[in-house]
């Protein structure tokens, strides 16, 4: 019985997807706008564990902040969240120019600095602002295509979906499971290739404990580990809106590899050093950080569990 009530919720929560796909970009702008407002305000009201999640987050982010000051960062960031899926849903039918025009990006030269140059590039992101918007940017406007990861999904055709909707950006979109994925991934980069993460969240044990905002997190080895064994770039990317169309978009100064350590050490290094510069730009748009799961260590159930 158990499996049908999964497999049944796999085929609902596919079918929620395809209709946003289909209807959603068909729908006039501003009615997508409101649309997505609404639902963004009703989730909020309801208090679920989702948003509970986000607001003990943003607690860690902003630590001053009253409980009414972390009830609206926790409304605008359920706002930020669906604007994020709502321009996902259109942005498939978005013209190279309209993705020019909706992203403003602050030092792009240390991108394409770093592909003239011919060493590889990774972009190392948190889960801010729009990232798939960012990647689009960088397929239809620099013309860059670039090579990303995407955790599987159940039911099996809900990741079909989203890979096939990445695709269609310009993107190359690789299973993450383990070596396979790393492998290919060295593999893009060494040919002088571009490849792009989200790396702000890692609970498995391969994880690399970092201090974020004052605690201990972990956050994944790929990024760093990739800059070592390649000798690719490593660029730290944050996103955010401020209230126009137009999402900010900054390349931080790149993350080195140290000169000295073991590789274990190295790697601890470098993921603090990216840490870092996310918590720059999710410190200044606190808002936009759609992290809705528990992330600190000491958030994590006693036994080990990991939602």
């Amino acid at each position: 019985m158990s499996g049908t009530v999964s497999d049944l919720r796999g085929r609902l929560t596919d079918g929620l997807y395809g209709l946003g796909w289909g209807a959603v970009k068909k729908l006039p702008e501003p009615a997508a706008e409101a649309l997505f407002r609404t639902i963004a305000d009703q989730v909020w009201k309801r208090r679920g564990k989702s948003v509970l999640r986000l607001e003990s987050n943003l607690a860690r982010v902003v630590p001053d902040a009253s409980p009414a000051r972390l009830a609206v960062l926790s409304k605008a960031g359920m706002r930020s969240y669906m604007r994020y899926w709502m321009e996902s849903f259109r942005l498939p039918t978005w013209s190279p120019q309209r993705i020019k025009d909706s992203i403003d990006v602050t030092d792009a030269h240390r991108l394409t600095e770093g592909m003239d140059a011919g060493r590889g590039v990774i972009l190392a992101l948190p889960h801010l602002g729009n990232w798939d918007l960012a990647g689009a940017w960088v397929t239809t406007d620099l013309k860059v295509p670039f090579t990303t990861v995407a955790e599987r999904l159940k039911p099996e055709t809900l990741y079909d979906r989203f890979v096939a909707y990445r695709q269609g950006l310009g993107m190359e979109v690789l299973p993450h499971n383990g070596g396979a994925a790393f492998g290919t991934l060295a593999r893009r980069l060494r040919a002088g290739g571009l490849v792009c993460l989200v790396a702000d969240r890692d609970l498995s044990a391969s994880g690399v404990e970092v201090t974020f905002f004052g605690a201990a997190a972990r956050m994944p080895a790929g990024p760093a580990l990739l800059a070592q064994q390649t000798g690719a770039l490593l660029l730290p990317v944050t996103l955010a809106y401020d209230g126009t169309p137009v999402m900010k978009a900054r390349i931080h100064p790149p993350v080195e590899v140290p000169t000295s350590g073991s590789r274990t050490e190295m790697t601890s290094v470098m993921t603090q050093a990216l840490a870092d510069a996310f918590a720059i730009g999710i410190a200044e748009h606190p808002q936009d950080w759609h992290m809705l799961q528990r992330l600190w260590l000491d958030d994590l159930d006693p036994r080990g569990e990991q939602p």
